[in-house]
């Protein structure tokens, strides 16, 4: 396993490969701060700059889909929701309700939130995009503040 930090315009971002598949894509703060051996070595891999290059174009609002080998660690029901998050098209949101009814459960809401705190592959599975049912932003792994950037960023170039 390797990863590699990178300081972009809107923070501190972890990248974590596994075996040829990006596993994680996170933003650090105080709160998260890296612990080295967690995540292997500290390196560069191809993969790591390929992911990077392409946050990169998404920053630069070059970018709406990303061509990066991702591995979904999670239950089956995590990795239903995400699969989903996946299918969410740049610059538009839906509920945690919406999401729910399209995975074929609509009681599931909140099970969906937990999910949606649990990806470990932010931006790239547009968590992000999720919004409360009265149109709130609400929640954010990387905080409110981030959340609301890369939707300004997505409405902004669409």
């Amino acid at each position: 396993m390797f990863y590699q930090i990178y300081n972009f315009e809107i923070g501190k971002i972890l990248i974590v490969e596994d075996e040829n598949y990006i596993v994680k894509v996170e933003f650090l703060n105080d709160k998260n701060q890296l612990l080295n051996k967690k995540y292997g070595t500290e390196k560069e891999t191809m993969l790591i700059r390929k992911t990077k290059l392409e946050l990169m174009e998404y920053f630069d609002g070059k970018r709406r889909k990303f061509d990066i080998p991702i591995k979904l660690d999670g239950t089956e029901f995590q990795v239903k929701v995400w699969k989903e998050l996946l299918k969410l098209p740049y610059g538009e949101t839906c509920s945690y309700l919406d999401i729910a009814k399209k995975i074929g459960n609509p009681n599931a809401a909140r099970a969906v939130g937990m999910a949606n705190n649990k990806n470990k592959i932010q931006i790239i599975i547009p968590c992000h995009r999720i919004i409360g049912s009265d149109k709130k932003l609400i929640g954010y792994a990387g905080g409110i503040k981030i959340k609301e950037k890369l939707l300004k960023l997505e409405r902004d170039n669409l």
